[in-house]
């Protein structure tokens, strides 16, 4: 009993201290008005919020004051929150809501006041423009180490945007065991809810799970035409059918450049895979052409991926056993170009390759199309080479209107680190995207709004309970997916269809008038050439 009596005499103690080190939440009667703007993080200021989105809390940083206060008011309603020296701004859930709801479609006034000495001063004001439009409430990701060297300690998460809940979807292991270490990867649901979802699983105990109704079956992908297990998923919109690409994989280290880790195919094709009956097949199968990241419309009725020919960087006087090489020293001279093939749902044919956006010829290379929910933009990652833009400093998000056919670069959401991972909400007005912007090194996941007008608003990180958070985490946030709902599989069950149960192995389907193969045949291998639209 004394020693329970001793905990709650020191918490109270621990609380009592902590609340005289934070002034009141009042906005003080005398002050002096600043010409400089306020210097918070992460910056808040000036974005487009969702009116669902939990609260923006900040740190102030100013070294000459010891407390302060932030007012935000907008419509009639006003929230005050404080901080003390450590300057952590923490707002409470149900005031910032309450303004929210308040301000929905309107904008709300932050000023933030700091006390020098025995002076408080006030900051040029802010504004927070709250949308009309929600985003989805849940937000899948990745945590991850940058290098990611080991496969240990990777877990997949689901964070609702509203409040500061996280799930735990799967986490492979806390310690290093060989026997049971593996890696998780590609994360994907189908039209933004969870209901059917899917993810990999690499190494010991691999294969790939599907999630549908509730249940995870185990599933592998394996032929001696297929390179390696799917990847880089896309559920189709109506048919239960995903397509992956499949892709030889090579990962090199840098040792003088400031882009640490270079990732680059040696070959790639598409697959189709037909959940229902387990069958497999090639959607194209090549030489010469590494097409992968594919993504379907909307309406099904077209898929989109990106294509890099590479039969130019290989020296037919070298054996095939040479491929790695000659392309690894070519690295930074493989461009891919955003393609697409139509698809009918009833016949599963498809069409022929067409080229959507050529940057081949500029130098220039794309990587992870997706496709606005109401079918019009195409999202899509540009950079100076390669198709693995994760640490590529050059790599931006662009559009690709396809109502106009032209595409543009979206500067408001771009920064000088990163971009790369990218995601529509179900309503098309916000997406969710990975960046290094904040420290170069560990990427963070950064929302912003996109308008009516096809305008892309300033990003900002999503939210934390505790600002410093995107300090102290060690991970990286990868493969960011937002979703209408949550996973409802426990953890539990998914770990015992991972460890528990072998990989049912997925027919392979030939090349047949089902599933045709694109192009003209090359040394027993079909090659595709595409045609501009």
């Amino acid at each position: 009993m004394k020693h329970s009596l001793y905990i709650i005499i020191l918490g109270g103690l621990t609380f009592l201290l902590a609340a005289c080190g934070k002034p009141a939440a009042q906005v003080p009667t005398q002050y002096s008005q600043l010409e400089e703007q306020v210097n918070i993080y992460p910056d808040y200021t000036d974005v487009v919020v969702p009116p669902n989105i939990a609260p923006l809390n900040f740190i102030v940083h100013d070294s000459l004051a010891d407390a302060f206060v932030a007012q935000l008011q907008g419509n009639g309603v006003e929230l005050l929150a404080s901080a003390g020296k450590d300057g952590v701004i923490q707002m409470d859930m149900a005031e910032w809501k309450k303004l929210l709801a308040a301000c929905k479609g309107a904008d709300i006034t932050v000023t933030v006041f700091a006390k020098r000495g025995e002076k408080w001063y006030s900051f040029k004001p802010y504004t927070l423009t709250v949308a009309e439009e929600p985003v989805d409430a849940f937000l899948s990701y990745r945590l991850i180490e940058p290098g990611y060297e080991l496969y240990r300690q990777l877990g997949i998460y689901q964070r609702n945007l509203t409040n500061w809940d996280v799930h735990t979807i799967y986490e492979n292991n806390r310690e290093f065991d060989n026997k049971t270490n593996h890696c998780i990867n590609c994360h994907n649901y189908r039209s933004n809810s969870s209901a059917d979802m899917m993810f990999h699983v690499r190494s010991n105990h691999g294969g790939t799970v599907i999630v549908q109704n509730g249940k995870a079956h185990k599933v592998q992908m394996k032929d001696s035409t297929i390179i390696t297990a799917g990847v880089y998923p896309s559920w189709h919109p109506t048919e239960n059918l995903i397509a992956y690409s499949t892709n030889k994989t090579g990962q090199a280290f840098h040792v003088y450049h400031d882009e640490k880790i270079e990732v680059m195919d040696e070959s790639s094709d598409l697959l189709l895979y037909d959940v229902n009956k387990n069958e497999v097949c090639h959607i194209m199968r090549t030489r010469d052409d590494l097409e992968t990241f594919p993504c379907w419309a909307p309406d099904g009725k077209k898929l989109y991926y990106c294509n890099a020919n590479v039969s130019s960087l290989l020296n037919p006087a070298f054996e095939d056993s040479t491929r790695t090489q000659q392309l690894m020293i070519q690295y930074d001279s493989i461009y891919y170009n955003m393609m697409s093939v139509t698809f009918d749902p009833k016949t599963r044919q498809f069409g022929e390759p067409q080229m959507e956006v050529e940057v081949a010829s500029k130098r220039k290379s794309i990587s992870v199309p997706r496709v606005s929910p109401d079918g019009r933009y195409v999202l899509y990652t540009q950079g100076d080479y390669g198709q693995f833009h994760i640490w590529h400093k050059s790599a931006d998000l662009w559009v690709k209107d396809l109502q106009t056919d032209s595409c543009y670069i979206l500067t408001e959401v771009n920064s000088k680190e990163a971009e790369s991972f990218h995601s529509w909400s179900s309503n098309g007005r916000w997406m969710v995207f990975a960046s290094r912007r904040m420290d170069g090194n560990y990427s963070r996941a950064f929302l912003a709004y996109f308008d009516k007008n096809g305008r892309a608003h300033k990003a900002f990180v999503i939210p934390q309970e505790d600002p410093e958070m995107n300090v102290l985490l060690l991970k990286s946030f990868n493969v960011p997916e937002l979703t209408k709902d949550s996973v409802t599989i426990s953890t539990a069950d998914i770990a015992k269809c991972i460890y528990e149960t072998e990989a049912e192995n997925a027919k392979y389907i030939p090349n047949d008038a089902t599933f045709r193969h694109q192009g003209p045949k090359a040394d027993g291998v079909t090659g595709a050439s595409p045609k501009r639209k």
